[in-house]
């Protein structure tokens, strides 16, 4: 995006609605930004709106001295820091503990904000993306690296993701987090070493996903299993060390078999086909889907968004957000009728 030379913008005596289009022009990228800081579209959209409210309230106060949406950053990156500081830290299970044994009792769902949430909204397209940035912007929603990102304290990852996602210079982020350079270039390189331990957790994402064709059929195969509780058919899907987790219960599973043996006794137990229905959508730069379960009149609620995640043509990680809330965010109706 091109924007034009901040002396040339006087946002002081503009009325609300000129102000109104401005502040648009940078609402896709701006949430993408929060969603990478909370982890949370919820809570992104919400902080999204408050740092307009407040770049309005105080738009007297921009001087010139760097540009509207460096300014507009600023806001949003110092409001999700002073609201994570309130907030535990956000994951998904994979990151918490060992793998979890199928033969076990599933442990209780846990309700609290602890969970990183899928995210459904375009990411800034290529005409914003800096090809010399360390993580690329397709790279910087996905799960896979999102989970690494929620490991840094608040500042830390501000500081990486203006850095090495957006690309900005140690000065811009001294500024917009009214810190030094050298405490930035300091925060910088905790962060970078913080990520690098964890490197394997983002393999994943550097594998490259099927042709549009082959994708397509693979997802076809996927449904069909899912809808027909077809468990074989699942697994021969799967990579031999896939992964499986529903947050907001804890547990999470590794490879076919303890997979097949999770899945057999719970989502395709018993007279399971017809049980699920599944719709297409986008999340976190990956394929998904808004799913639906059978409900006593025949039609079928919402359930929850699933995001799957393929190296090369098998599946290596299937997580399902069991939260009906997050269907209205990707478009969906909250259920289907028979």
């Amino acid at each position: 995006m091109i924007e034009p030379p901040a002396s040339s913008v006087n946002i002081s005596t503009m009325d609300q609605q000129e102000f109104g289009a401005l502040a648009e022009t940078y609402s896709r990228e701006l949430r993408a930004h929060c969603y990478r800081m909370l982890g949370s579209v919820q809570e992104a959209e919400e902080t999204l709106q408050e740092a307009l409210m407040r770049a309005w309230d105080r738009r007297a106060t921009y001087k010139g001295n760097s540009t509207i949406r460096a300014w507009l950053y600023k806001i949003a990156t110092n409001l999700c820091i002073d609201l994570l500081r309130q907030r535990p830290r956000r994951s998904l299970p994979v990151s918490n503990e060992e793998a979890s044994i199928p033969d076990n009792p599933i442990p209780p769902s846990i309700n609290e904000p602890v969970w990183l949430e899928p995210y459904p909204f375009d990411i800034p397209g290529p005409e914003q993306e800096n090809p010399e940035a360390r993580v690329s912007m397709s790279e910087s929603i996905r799960l896979a690296f999102l989970t690494s990102l929620h490991l840094l304290p608040p500042r830390q990852r501000a500081v990486l993701i203006l850095c090495d996602v957006l690309s900005w210079q140690a000065d811009e982020v001294a500024d917009a987090l009214d810190q030094t350079v050298p405490s930035v270039k300091s925060a910088l390189h905790r962060a970078r070493t913080t990520l690098a331990k964890h490197h394997h957790t983002l393999q994943r994402e550097s594998i490259k996903v099927p042709a549009d064709e082959e994708l397509r059929e693979q997802l076809d195969r996927y449904v069909r299993a899912w809808e027909t509780a077809d468990v074989d058919g699942l697994l021969a899907l799967l990579k031999a060390d896939a992964t499986f987790s529903m947050p907001p219960i804890p547990s999470w599973y590794k490879g076919r078999e303890d997979i097949g043996k999770l899945v057999s006794k719970t989502i395709f137990g018993g007279q399971a086909s017809g049980r699920w229905r599944m719709l297409p959508v986008h999340a976190n730069g990956q394929p998904g889907f808004g799913l639906f379960i059978l409900n006593e009149s025949g039609g079928y609620d919402a359930y929850g968004i699933q995001v799957v995640t393929f190296e090369g043509t098998q599946i290596a990680d299937i997580t399902t957000f069991r939260n009906p809330a997050l269907i209205p965010f990707f478009g969906l109706p909250p259920a289907l009728v028979a």
